[in-house]
């Protein structure tokens, strides 16, 4: 049984930051690479971010690049999301993920075994 809970959506003014965080229960997140996806209403869910087991390798779609950065904290079982310079554009429900334990992060969602139930994040222009 592997719960993943998403908190720290909210209403942002465009420029403006949050930070999505991602707790797990039933695994220790340690040992698996974790991602956040988001979707927008009418499209698909994209991945935004991911980071694998170690904290070795970090992956960035190319809409978000240079403005969010994903993080974990192994001792508290959780995944974080900097969202930094935000625009109307990212508004959509943010989902954490957990996946595998590959050298490199899945960008697809059949990487990922174990979805939390979304966050909401909408930025006004």
């Amino acid at each position: 049984q592997v719960q993943l809970v998403e908190t720290g959506g909210g209403l942002v003014q465009a420029g403006g930051s949050l930070r999505l965080s991602c707790a797990a229960s039933g695994r220790t997140v340690g040992t698996y690479n974790m991602g956040w996806f988001r979707q927008a209403p009418g499209r698909e869910r994209e991945f935004v971010a991911g980071i694998t087991w170690s904290g070795g390798r970090r992956d960035y779609s190319d809409s978000v690049k240079g403005r969010f950065t994903i993080s974990r904290d192994n001792a508290k079982n959780t995944v974080y999301l900097q969202m930094n310079s935000l625009k109307p554009e990212d508004t959509a429900e943010y989902y954490c993920a957990l996946g595998g334990r590959g050298l490199r992060v899945g960008m697809s969602l059949a990487e990922y075994e174990y979805w939390g139930q979304g966050t909401q994040v909408t930025v006004s222009s």
